[in-house]
C-alpha cells in the first residue's frame, strides 16, 4: 500500500446528542435538533481532532438536522464547506418516526418476527432497503477521487454500510453483528482501490469524552 494516491481515509461519524436521543423518541428521518450536550460533544472532537492533527479534505453529512448540525460545528474548524448527500439519511421509520417509544410500542407493536423485507414502523424503510441505499452510499464515495473524507451519518445508516462492505449477509430479527456508534463516536477506515482491501482501523472511537453515554 506504497502508492497513497490509491488510497481512501474515511471517517464515518455518528451525530452529537438529539433531543430525540435525549428525550426517547424513534427519531427517523424526523429532524430533532442537537442539545447543548450534543454541541458540545461535536466540540470537544473538533478540538481533538485539531489537537491530534488530523485533516479532511471533504466533509459529507446526512441532511437531517442533527447530523448537519455535527457536521457545522466540525466544519468551522477545519474551513471547509459540506455536502448534504441524502444517501446518507437514516432509515426511514415510517409512522413511529418522532413517536416516543412507549407510545410507538402502545400503537405499533413490534411484530414477533420480522423479515429484512418488511417495513418499519408500518410504512417505513425494511432493512434490506437502509441495506441497499447504503450500499449506493458506498459506489457513491468510491466514485469520488481517492482523498480524507469526513461522513457525518446515523447509528442505522452506518451499521448497514459496514454491512455492505464486508460482505455480512441480512438477518431476521434484526440479528446479525451490529457496529454500535455512540453520539459523536466515530469509526475509522482505509481502502485501497488496486486491490479492493478495506482496513477496518477502529470502532466507536470517542477519545474527546471518557464518561460512559447510553443514548438510542
Amino acid at each position: 500500500m506504497s502508492n497513497q494516491s490509491n488510497i481512501y481515509y474515511v471517517t464515518l461519524l455518528r451525530h452529537g446528542e438529539s433531543e430525540g436521543n435525549a428525550k426517547g423518541f424513534h427519531q427517523g428521518q424526523t429532524n430533532f435538533p442537537l442539545t447543548s450536550k450534543g454541541r458540545d460533544q461535536a466540540e470537544a472532537l473538533a478540538q481533538y481532532w485539531l489537537q491530534e492533527k488530523k485533516s479532511f479534505d471533504k466533509i459529507i453529512s446526512s441532511p437531517l438536522l442533527r447530523a448537519f448540525q455535527t457536521a457545522e460545528i466540525i466544519a468551522r474548524h477545519f474551513d471547509l464547506p459540506i455536502e448534504k448527500n441524502p444517501l446518507w439519511m437514516e432509515r426511514d421509520a415510517g409512522m413511529v418516526s418522532g413517536l416516543h417509544h412507549t407510545v410507538a410500542q402502545e400503537k405499533f407493536p413490534q411484530p414477533i418476527f420480522v423479515t429484512p423485507y418488511d417495513p418499519f414502523g408500518i410504512n417505513g424503510e425494511s432493512q434490506w432497503d437502509v441495506y441497499v441505499r447504503a450500499a449506493k452510499a458506498v459506489q457513491d464515495l468510491l466514485r469520488r477521487p481517492p482523498a480524507r473524507y469526513l461522513i457525518v451519518s446515523h447509528g442505522g445508516l452506518l451499521d448497514m454500510f459496514m454491512y455492505a462492505i464486508l460482505g455480512i449477509d441480512i438477518q431476521a430479527n434484526f440479528c446479525g453483528p451490529h457496529f454500535k456508534l455512540q453520539n459523536t463516536a466515530y469509526l475509522s477506515l482505509l481502502y485501497y482501490s488496486p486491490t479492493h482491501s478495506w482496513i477496518v482501523e477502529g470502532v466507536d472511537n470517542h477519545p474527546h469524552w471518557q464518561e460512559e453515554e447510553e443514548d438510542d
